[in-house]
């Protein structure tokens, strides 16, 4: 799956300026909390904490009711909101990482009963009159007021009384559909049988201790340690299809009408708000303005990519030709051996192996080098402590710090590894969100779910990416905390985190291993040489597809109704390849569900931003001086400033494609 941020913990998108920014935090009222993560011995417990949390919150909204709109109201204010994240998203978190399901299935109902209050306070009028009338003092908080106007008038505050109650309906029942299609996916654990011949080329680490059904087949799960290895592997293509069909398949039928009624309501709520559609209604408050920018720069894309993706498709389909002994013309190439066939190409062109690099990127050691880059780059500076009680053992706690100074910054929790009931792909909660008025740290979670044999250098980007999401989180240093870090706009919100994967495929940037982790043994230059030319390979694949993603969800979005499966099926069978029939991807695809609704494009439109990013850094991207100078300028500014003025600072100048595109090309 793509890598993303994680921000699900709200009702909807656009409760997310009312309620609280994607970075979000819990552990009651207190500015600088311990490192421990709240504990709840069973389900009865955490049900009694999310009453207890909600008494509290409902009593807290009385009091800035009562506030009078003076030039304190706006820190009385973002102070209660800090207070709401922290009295919720213990409980709301667990549900995707908890390993007992008792306790996640309270999760996700105490989750409810916050989107309900979050709803309701989206359209609290008391709060709304105050915020109108109040007077900022500085430009940082007239933005800050006018983000809060939209997203109360978004919840619907302006509209007659029946209507508005229709908005909130139609917001809580989205947000209990995407909650069930999440958990339709986490909670399925699908499994595939394969005997020990399908699985031949496929590293036995994957499978060797893997659980057997009655007839002795080997059972692998969807997660991408196991996932992965048999796509791009195993010489079966038999084995290569049924794992393939699995995970395309893997929300069912069950999240097609899920997702089906989703759009609709979100269509509907758009015709509340006077919106032709959901996308017109969701990008309105975007970079991108509007469907129609969003749809041409998707054009621009496809264009950049088309002709470079049919030869890359056809060297795949002779390449497959070539290691079946048959002539091409009698060889088709399908959906399911693009990864095997991709990794054989690198392999015979580069003579670069994916699963060669897990015996140099070990987990642990894996993480500690990303650390170590960004306390070298950032100037801060990772502790890890022990003994800190958090939602599984294998969890590690770290203590962020400047480095120069000593001051507290927030806490990371980091979950490296697969287990039943996990969020299964990779992902970053913004748990807690910091202030410096409020004198409150931030505090992050990176989920992922690796092998413990090691990374490959793939996995060692999508490392690298999602710590960037934490890294967002946990070094702003915004006045107030509905400001900080990730509650910027959404189709900018991956260009910090993009712009650092491409750090990995730096050889110097590689010898940092060798201060985390002595006994490992260093990536060999030769081979690093070959792995960045053949990191180019497949670009137009990857690239085309991910256009795909984005216009089949500013279609879903758009003015017309659409049944989701016919219009993948329409949109996908353009493609060179096609659509497979009886898939249904789109039951998988949560990040359209949820909260990248009409928003899928802002991956390539803040890839544009990233890029652009990284041309500061091309000198040395362990240049510690520009380093800082992103650090305060990008990142410490959270949405304190538009996305577009925050890369003009730091560039000197406004961003374009330029590298996007040459990238492209290479």
């Amino acid at each position: 799956m793509h890598k993303f941020l994680s921000a699900r913990l709200g009702a909807a998108s656009l409760l997310l300026a009312v309620c609280g920014p994607l970075s979000t935090s819990w552990a009651a009222p207190v500015r600088a909390p311990g490192p421990d993560f709240p504990q709840f011995a069973s389900a009865d417990a955490l049900k009694a904490a999310c009453d207890s949390s909600l008494v509290q919150a409902n009593a807290q909204l009385r009091q800035v009711e009562r506030r009078a709109a003076n030039s304190q109201w706006l820190a009385a204010y973002d102070a209660f909101s800090a207070n709401l994240e922290d009295l919720s998203n213990p409980m709301q978190f667990l549900s995707s990482v908890h390993p007992d399901k008792a306790l996640r299935d309270a999760s996700e109902a105490c989750e409810l009963r916050w989107n309900d209050f979050s709803s309701s306070l989206a359209q609290n009028e008391k709060l709304y009159r105050a915020l109108r009338v109040f007077k900022p003092v500085d430009a940082t908080d007239r933005l800050l007021q006018k983000t809060l106007l939209e997203g109360f008038a978004d919840a619907g505050i302006s509209l007659p009384p029946a209507e508005r109650a229709r908005a909130k309906q139609l917001n809580d029942r989205i947000a209990e559909l995407g909650q069930t299609f999440q958990r339709n996916i986490r909670d399925a654990n699908l499994q595939v049988a394969f005997t020990e011949a399908e699985l031949r080329g496929v590293p036995v680490a994957v499978w060797q201790g893997a659980k057997r059904d009655a007839d002795g087949r080997v059972l692998l799960g969807l997660d991408n340690p196991s996932y992965e290895p048999v796509v791009q592997f195993a010489e079966s293509a038999a084995a290569r299809e049924r794992m393939w069909r699995a995970k395309t398949n893997e929300g069912g039928e069950a999240n097609l009408k899920l997702l089906a009624e989703i759009t609709q309501l979100r269509k509907a709520y758009a015709s509340l708000q006077g919106a032709a559609s959901w996308a017109e209604f969701v990008l309105r408050r975007r970079m991108a303005e509007n469907p129609a920018r969003a749809m041409a720069f998707l054009d621009e894309v496809k264009s950049a990519v088309r002709q470079r993706e049919r030869t890359e498709l056809e060297e795949l389909r002779q390449a497959k030709a070539a290691h079946l002994m048959l002539a091409p013309e009698a060889v088709k190439l399908d959906r399911w051996d693009v990864s095997f066939y991709t990794e054989r190409v690198r392999l015979e062109r580069y003579a670069v192996d994916q699963e060669a690099f897990r015996a140099y990127f070990p987990p642990q050691a894996s993480l500690q080098f990303a650390l170590r880059l960004i306390e070298r780059l950032m100037g801060v500076r990772y502790q890890r402590i022990d003994g800190v009680a958090t939602w599984h053992p294998e969890v590690q706690t770290y203590a962020v710090s400047d480095a120069t100074s000593g001051n507290a910054l927030g806490t990371l929790w980091v979950d490296l590894y697969p287990r039943e009931g996990k969020y299964n792909h990779a992902a970053v909660w913004g748990l807690r969100s910091g202030s410096l008025a409020q004198q409150r740290v931030s505090q992050a979670a990176l989920v992922v779910n690796f092998s413990r044999q090691g990374l490959t250098l793939d996995e060692l980007q999508t490392l690298l990416h999602e710590l960037g999401h934490a890294v967002h989180n946990n070094l702003s240093a915004t006045r107030r905390a509905l400001q900080a870090g990730t509650s910027v706009k959404h189709d900018f919100v991956e260009a910090p985190s993009q712009m650092l994967e491409d750090w990995v495929l730096d050889k110097r940037v590689l010898k940092l291993f060798a201060e985390v982790c002595p006994a490992c043994t260093p990536v060999p230059d030769a081979l690093m040489d070959k792995a960045v030319a053949a990191s180019h390979y497949g670009k137009g694949v990857r690239a085309a597809r991910q256009h795909l993603y984005a216009s089949y969800d500013l279609a879903l979005y758009g003015p017309e109704p659409q049944d989701p499966l016919a219009l993948w099926v329409q949109m996908e069978g353009d493609t060179p390849l096609g659509y497979v029939p009886g898939t249904v991807f789109p039951s998988r695809f949560s990040h359209i569900a949820t909260n990248y609704s009409a928003g899928y494009y802002g991956y390539l439109w803040s890839l544009v931003v990233a890029m652009d990013l990284r041309t500061a850094f091309a000198a040395d991207k362990l240049d510690a001086r520009m380093g800082k100078r992103y650090r305060d300028l990008i990142l410490a500014n959270g949405s304190q400033r538009p996305p577009q003025a925050l890369v003009h600072d730091f560039l000197g100048r406004d961003f374009n494609a330029k590298a996007f595109f040459d990238d492209l090309k290479r």
